[in-house]
């Protein structure tokens, strides 16, 4: 009784970063990426009881309605959208960045707008969601009042009149911005944008995603504030050493500093205290950093921001000298608790590592101990290590780092064994080798880009993480021009793996995403993917569960094994339920956030590989909206379905 009494008054006295209405205004629901609703009609007795309301298809998706004939066919589309909802009208953009504008109660589309980018050249093409801002210096017949800022796979920003989907002509050139301008030479398809904006106050907060492991000669990692207005630029963060100057070298085409640490995933901000948080990836090339001299000292970091001129007010580095890709690749995730009566604004950050970090969002500190560990040691020439690397005390990791050889069959298991033997394998942190060396959790998580949800009645974090490892091998220069299958130790490996030139360095990469027997499954003991929660007062874990199967990735009869690969993220409701798709297999699951139970699944026309979100219409009905687009490393059919569930009237 007690419990359920102290739950009811969080209810009525939730925290503030859940606002009480029922939009979801930002892509992760709040600025600090909480994902979680404060709606109740969808009840953990009730939840059997989902139907497909509406679904929405935009025909952007490979080889789809409006796939442009004669492209190559090895790009790829993902659709890992997770829609906003703005005064009854839902807002989301496709791969192609096309944006929606869809009625909330029937799905049926006010407008569309096509920004009309440049495919050809394109590697992956994703939009993971649009931002909204309102003009309080007009009315709300004016124009361009309520604006929908997007950016694109061209490096660009578009601010849009939500209520006409014209372009805001007084903003930037047009209703554009050229991200690509100070950036210097370099390819267009090696610099993009394909996470929404942050928006604080009247500034539009913006980084950018560069190409991993293509050249030592990329775009900066710059991140750039804009006039959410006129789109003038108001300030810029060129991630650099503190006391060095960036090295530019042609001041005609080039503002920035090349080859700098990247802000690729979602951006957090606090109006209160004018801190913008950014989660920041490795410096390219990925797995050499001989070449660095400083440009990484704020890679694989959070980084805290002022607001008001971009200053850095403090930084925590996850990964010190990261040449594994171990990127921090979700949004700096926010939530407050009373500590002796005092409240404490904090921050989780999840990470490739597997690794929870929890950290006072005013200071950096950590809440609970982080202790700096030796680690292995030994890499290429010309490179070096960090001899320690900062762990957590408190959570436990999410993600196993004790790789334990696996395989459906008895003939299956024994070839994971023999070519465990073969690399280095000596947990977390081994370092790239000529040998080839196992990296476990692999560059894909972990934890990667969908992030925690947190529900704030009951202070409780859910975050989805994989168990999959991945293999490197370094390759010198002198045989990077080779066939795949001389470099490879087999066919098997030959297949899983892709060359990455590094160029400007003395080493290329032989990569496999996944380590894979010869059946293509993973080489790694299940569960390959699982749901955590975590008490944020006590930091302790309280339940962990597989998440998804095998079916629709493993081939018949094997599709028994719990615990799927998966990228996306949980997002939870004041109701106690978290809603999670995400996985290799065609399902949304709904669980019980207090106790993890599973307890119901709905099937889906294709991968969740997106973030789920939840509102209220104006007549109080409850719906459940995910993006089902597939993906191109599960194996899944690529599809462009937004689908929206909702009790029955």
């Amino acid at each position: 009784m007690k419990r359920y009494l102290l739950f009811l008054l969080a209810i009525f006295f939730i925290s503030d970063l859940s606002s009480q209405d029922d939009d979801w205004k930002s892509y992760g629901k709040d600025k600090g990426g909480g994902h979680f609703s404060n709606a109740v009609e969808i009840t953990p007795e009730n939840v059997k009881n989902l139907k497909k309301a509406w679904v929405h298809r935009s025909g952007d998706f490979h080889e789809g309605a409006n796939w442009k004939k004669g492209i190559n066919s090895a790009l790829q589309t993902t659709f890992q959208a997770t829609p906003i909802l703005v005064d009854e009208t839902l807002f989301y953009c496709t791969p192609y960045n096309r944006v929606f504008a869809l009625d909330s109660e029937t799905g049926e589309e006010k407008w569309v707008f096509d920004p009309e980018i440049e495919i050809e050249g394109k590697g992956i093409l994703h939009c993971r969601g649009v931002s909204s801002w309102k003009d309080n210096l007009k009315t709300e017949n004016e124009t361009c009042y309520h604006r929908i800022i997007t950016t694109t796979m061209d490096a660009e920003i578009f601010s849009i009149d939500a209520k006409t989907g014209k372009l805001c002509k007084d903003f930037g050139e047009e209703g554009r911005i050229d991200l690509r301008i100070g950036l210097g030479k370099h390819d267009s398809a090696h610099y993009f944008s394909p996470s929404p904006p942050a928006i604080i106050k009247d500034k539009i907060i913006v980084g950018g995603a560069v190409a991993d492991n293509i050249n030592i000669d990329v775009p900066g990692g710059v991140v750039r504030a804009y006039d959410v207005r006129s789109g003038i630029l108001l300030w810029f963060w060129d991630p650099v050493a503190p006391g060095q100057l960036p090295i530019i070298e042609d001041e005609e085409i080039q503002l920035y500093q090349k080859g700098t640490t990247n802000v690729w995933s979602i951006i957090s901000v606090d109006p209160e205290l004018d801190l913008i948080y950014l989660p920041t990836g490795n410096t390219s090339p990925d797995n050499f950093g001989g070449y660095r001299n400083g440009s990484d000292y704020y890679s694989s970091s959070i980084v805290a921001l002022n607001s008001n001129n971009g200053k850095v007010v403090w930084s925590y580095q996850t990964v010190h000298h990261d040449v594994w890709d171990y990127d921090v690749p979700s949004q700096p995730t926010f939530y407050d608790f009373n500590k002796e009566g005092k409240k404490i604004k904090a921050l989780a950050q999840t990470t490739k590592t597997g690794l929870v970090f929890l950290l006072n969002r005013e200071t950096g500190e950590p809440i609970f101990p982080i202790v700096e560990k030796p680690v292995p040691q030994g890499t290429v020439e010309g490179d070096y290590l960090s001899k320690t690397q900062p762990f957590p005390t408190l959570p436990k990791p999410i993600a196993s780092s004790d790789f334990i050889p696996w395989g459906f069959t008895f003939w299956d298991r024994g070839y994971c064994e023999k070519i465990v033997k073969e690399f280095r394998s000596e947990g977390l942190y081994t370092p790239p080798s000529l040998q080839g060396s196992i990296t476990y959790p692999g560059a894909n998580g972990g934890s990667n880009w969908g992030g925690p949800s947190i529900d704030h009645s009951r202070k409780i974090m859910i975050a989805n993480s994989m168990n999959i490892a991945s293999t490197l091998t370094m390759i010198p220069r002198e045989d990077c021009d080779k066939a795949i299958d001389e470099l490879a130790r087999d066919k098997v490996q030959s297949k899983a793996s892709v060359v990455e030139p590094n160029l400007g360095t003395p080493y290329c990469t032989l990569r496999a995403y996944g380590l894979l027997s010869p059946l293509g499954v993973p080489c790694t003991k299940p569960p390959w993917g699982k749901l955590t929660a975590i008490d944020l007062i006590t930091g302790e874990h309280l339940w962990d569960v597989p998440l998804g199967t095998s079916k629709d990735l493993a081939p018949f009869p094997f599709h028994w094994i719990k615990g799927s690969p998966n990228q996306g993220g949980p997002t939870s409701t004041a109701s106690g339920l978290t809603f999670i798709a995400a996985t290799s297999d065609y399902y949304l699951r709904a669980f019980n956030t207090e106790t993890g139970e599973e307890i119901v699944k709905f099937r889906l026309p294709t991968s969740g590989v997106a973030t789920p979100m939840t509102y209220k219409n104006k007549n109080g009905k409850q719906y459940v909206v995910i993006a089902a687009g597939g993906h191109w490393a599960f194996g899944s059919d690529p599809g462009d379905y937004l689908i929206a569930f909702a009790l029955p009237d």
